[in-house]
């Protein structure tokens, strides 16, 4: 019976195979992206590659903290790693030969037995040097952290595709059993009628969506085995992962996806399967045609406490962390919540929205009616199109704001003409140097990136980037920082400049500080910014920052003089540098404070794409299902007069309509995510504007309007 109930209604159970081998397939990839983002490949030493033993400065901080009632230590790695101390690479030269890089002595390889060598360390108390060996030594590399660093921005991307997958995958294949349900009420009046019982009704149902959930599973793992290689080359390729990523011969995520697949299609039946057990048979036969009771209290009530709890999660975010609204995993993950109060609540708005819609002419008045009677159809066309068209606006619009907001507030804090560039352009600590004296330039800022390090509340040591400047007043005069308390010209190198955020932020308070080469300061706040989008980093002098090497300088020119004529000068003057650049302050924010990075917008893309081959899948099962039994209905409006075209047009006309009240949906979701957005920038005295990704919005609500209207009319021929 089964076999035979899957060979009559194939055609109507195609939506839902096709949705539930895809979602297979799409975490099948995921997962076997992020099964190979566990781990860094084992690379071979590079710096010290002809050495047996590497010897490295100090580069952690560590320090006490609170852990309840007793005290722990938390380390972190120092923004200015120590040099071999020298007394340490005397004892070091006595033991065999040492090779030292260059000037720098961070690290030193060591030719001589590690037990040697380690005993020589242990002797020199208070350097905090460490001992490597074999594979550890490629941590005196350059930038050992950035194998680490590109894997976890690939394990967020995967992980957040794969959630946004699941989600749509979900919401699509629940959709397409509840609507295959509603199409099916008449037979399963007539079943309930020939003695079946409410548990056989389901159990037919159940057992034709775990067949088809395991058959679609399969050809999904299949599927997503093939795609795998494909996506690892795209993110490559789209440099949102690292040249050497590739795919490992992970096999859990194969079963993973199968049964996500599987318990995904058995869930989308078994809550319509629920509703079908329910009904009578005298009931279903008289309400086979007519839409009633589409909106029980239970979903009533879940739609509403949804919409709730969407809405109370943005005002308590608001309330305690409004910059959390900027961080990817918020702006992805909360307009979930609404999306799915919306679609639970579409039944309840469909008659009210569209009876206040007039459409001219007889064919435009059949459209609305119809629309208006037929609320399951409407809403199970309107659902898919919302998901597109809100997750296209929350997600790309909450990036280009933030990412518009972090873009304005550098242009905001720039008062330089000129920024000069390089990896050191002169050591640290010393005067405006060559910059000052080039003919033309005001006023030349040195500044070099560090750090600083505070321990809050006893309990947790805070990271904050900072950059230290040689001379505060002509930084002050080359800047226009956001300052809510004090004068950064104040700044002398007893004292330090910090943001809202920091737990100590008053004005003459003194602050416990680890500087970035981890010694300890006691500092006066100067000044205090406001807290902004995040990059309102601290500021001390150079003094503070011995080690940093100066790798930027703010140049403003003076009345009359030529900017090409002083870049040139200035380029002239650093032409030492291999890596010195000298760009105007328009050029160095577009290049260094983009509105939105291109991986993220790539990144962003691509899950709008798997949303919208979703609702393309969704939208054309629909359609094709619905139409598939209305050929009484058009044989009845071709003998009351209307023509074929007219006929078309009224089922193009009803699927436009369901794609524009699930557009405007979609909408309702964007501005409140956007508008919360908004709101939390203005909170933290940062740029809040509003960027709506009109051309994206637009090209999911056309793409879902052609899909819709093209099954309409596909329909309409086969009737």
């Amino acid at each position: 019976m089964l076999l035979a109930s899957l060979r009559t209604r194939w055609a109507g159970l195609l939506g839902a195979f096709v949705a539930v081998a895809l979602g297979v397939a799409l975490v099948a990839a995921m997962g076997l992206g992020l099964a190979s983002t566990f781990g860094a490949p084992e690379r071979e030493p590079v710096r010290f590659a002809g050495s047996p033993v590497v010897v490295m400065g100090q580069d952690t901080l560590t320090v006490p903290v609170k852990r309840g009632p007793d005290t722990g230590h938390v380390s972190k790695p120092l923004a200015h790693p120590h040099p071999v101390d020298i007394e340490l690479l005397r004892e070091l030269r006595r033991l065999g030969p040492v090779q030292l890089d260059g000037a720098k002595r961070d690290a030193v390889g060591v030719n001589a037995p590690v037990a040697e060598v380690r005993k020589v360390v242990e002797a020199q108390t208070g350097v905090g040097a460490r001992v490597l060996t074999g594979g550890d030594r490629r941590l005196a590399d350059p930038g050992p952290e950035r194998d680490a660093e590109a894997l976890v921005a690939v394990n967020s991307f995967l992980g957040t595709a794969g959630g946004v997958s699941a989600f749509v995958s979900v919401f699509v294949t629940a959709s397409t059993f509840a609507f295959v349900v509603a199409l099916r009420r008449r037979e399963f009046g007539l079943l309930r009628m020939a003695g079946a019982t409410p548990g056989q009704v389901r159990r037919m149902l159940l057992a034709e969506a775990l067949a088809v959930g395991a058959v679609a599973s399969g050809a999904g793992c299949a599927l997503g085995g093939q795609g795998a290689p494909v996506l690892a080359k795209w993110l490559v390729d789209a440099e949102i992962a690292p040249e050497w990523f590739s795919i490992g011969g992970a096999v859990w995520p194969y079963h993973l996806a199968f049964w996500v697949g599987v318990t995904v299609a058995f869930s989308g039946a078994w809550l319509a399967s629920r509703r079908a057990g329910r009904v009578g048979p005298v009931e279903a036969l008289r309400d086979a045609s007519v839409d009633t009771g589409v909106m029980p209290w239970s979903r009533r009530i879940m739609g509403g406490a949804l919409l709730a709890a969407g809405l109370g999660m943005l005002a308590w975010t608001l309330w305690s962390d409004p910059s959390a609204l900027m961080k990817r995993k918020t702006y992805t993950t909360q307009p979930m919540i609404l999306i799915t109060a919306l679609t639970a609540l579409t039944p309840l708005l469909v008659r009210p929205v569209l009876r206040a819609v007039r459409l001219p002419g007889a064919v435009g008045l059949l459209v609305r009616e119809n629309s208006a009677a037929s609320v399951r159809r409407t809403a199970a066309v309107a659902a898919p199109v919302l998901v597109t068209v809100a997750l296209a606006g929350s997600l790309l619009g909450s990036a280009e704001t933030a990412g518009e907001a972090r873009a304005t507030e550098a242009r905001e804090r720039t008062g330089a003409e000129l920024v000069v560039t390089g990896e050191n352009l002169r050591p640290a600590g010393a005067g405006p140097g060559r910059a000052a004296g080039v003919a033309g330039v005001a006023e030349a800022a040195p500044s070099a990136s560090t750090a600083v390090f505070v321990r809050e509340e006893g309990t947790a040591l805070i990271r904050s980037d900072a950059r230290a400047v040689g001379d505060p007043a002509a930084f002050a005069a080359v800047s226009r920082l956001p300052v809510v308390a004090g004068d950064v010209r104040d700044l002398d190198d007893r004292s330090i400049v910090v943001n809202e955020e920091w737990e100590q932020r008053r004005v003459g308070e003194r602050v416990d500080v680890w500087l970035g080469d981890g010694r300890p300061a006691r500092l006066r706040l100067a000044a205090v910014l406001a807290r902004g989008t995040g990059d309102n980093g601290a500021y001390v002098t150079a003094a503070n920052a011995a080690a940093a090497p100066v790798d930027r300088i703010d140049v403003t020119l003076r009345a009359g003089a030529d900017r090409d004529e002083v870049a040139r000068a200035l380029r002239a003057e650093f032409r030492g540098g291999d890596d010195v650049r000298v760009r105007s302050a328009e050029k160095w924010l577009t290049d260094t404070h983009p509105a939105t990075k291109p991986q993220t917008r790539l990144g962003l893309l691509m899950l709008l794409g798997i949303a919208l081959v979703y609702t393309a899948i969704s939208l054309a099962g629909t359609l094709l299902m619905a139409t598939s039994i209305r050929g009484s209905e058009l044989r009845s409006l071709r003998l009351a007069g209307a023509t074929r075209t007219q006929v078309r047009a009224v089922l193009a006309g009803e699927s436009l309509l369901a794609v524009a009240l699930g557009t405007t949906l979609g909408l309702a979701v964007t501005a409140l995510n956007l508008g919360a957005l908004s709101t939390g920038l203005a909170q933290l005295s940062a740029p809040a504007g509003i960027v709506v990704p009109w051309e994206m919005v637009g090209a999911a609500a056309g793409i879902c309007a052609v899909v819709g209207v093209g099954a309409g009319v596909l329909g309409a021929r086969r009737g």
